[in-house]
């Protein structure tokens, strides 16, 4: 199948599992994350319908940026203070911010506003960046001031694994932290969880943002 095929093919299937959890299907936003993958791809996709694209490293995202049109980008891997320059106001929303003094060096480099989402690592796992979810609070707390920073919620990883049901209670967790942060500082919309293997999991526990890579564009090109 082609990369179009398999971009209708996922978002019928998105679709299907909005339907089943009684959620409005415009409620849930389909990133297709193009890491290493060549803009000529995400172009295809483009012509599919896809809208929002996700990226995992800051280079290869600026130079796509010029690449690909008029399209909405996303930056979704770990990022490094000095690459913050590269996505402060380049992206629709930064997934996985992990420290407050990210937060700030991305505020200090965006022009306007720069939506982000605070990455937690509920796995534990030493290979996934992300904070400890007895953390959430004080390091959300000491983001909500930073200037041209608006947290808009949360996101996560679980740990990899064969059956997408094991990702469940990663997600329900990460729904129920996030309800707890906006008891406490106020609105939280977004919760980005959800990948090839087990977004139609994440849309049933509450998901707003599933980033699906494989799934529309195949197997990742080794850098």
């Amino acid at each position: 199948m082609s990369i179009a095929d398999n971009w209708r093919a996922v978002r019928s299937r998105v679709d299907a599992a909005c339907d089943r959890a009684g959620r409005p299907r415009h409620e849930v936003t389909l990133v297709a994350v193009s890491k290493l993958h060549p803009a000529s791809a995400v172009r295809e996709a483009a012509a599919a319908g896809a809208t929002d694209f996700g990226e995992n490293y800051a280079q290869e995202l600026a130079a796509k940026r010029a690449d690909c049109g008029d399209v909405r980008w996303h930056f979704i891997g770990r990022l490094q203070r000095n690459k913050a320059k590269l996505v402060a106001g380049q992206v629709a929303l930064v997934h996985a911010v992990d420290t407050v003094e990210l937060a700030a060096e991305l505020g200090k480099r965006a022009q306007g506003i720069q939506p982000i989402l605070l990455a937690v690592n509920l796995g534990g796992e030493e290979t996934k960046s992300g904070i400890d979810e007895a953390n959430a609070l004080s390091i959300a707390r000491a983001i909500k001031p930073i200037a041209n920073i608006r947290l808009d919620g949360l996101m996560t990883m679980p740990p990899p694994a064969e059956d997408p049901e094991a990702s469940r209670p990663y997600f329900e967790r990460l729904r129920t932290l996030r309800d707890q942060l906006a008891a406490s500082i106020g609105p939280l919309p977004v919760l980005s969880m959800g990948m090839s293997g087990d977004f139609e999991v994440a849309i049933a526990c509450g998901a707003t943002h599933v980033r699906i890579g494989t799934a529309i564009f195949g197997a990742r090109p080794q850098p």
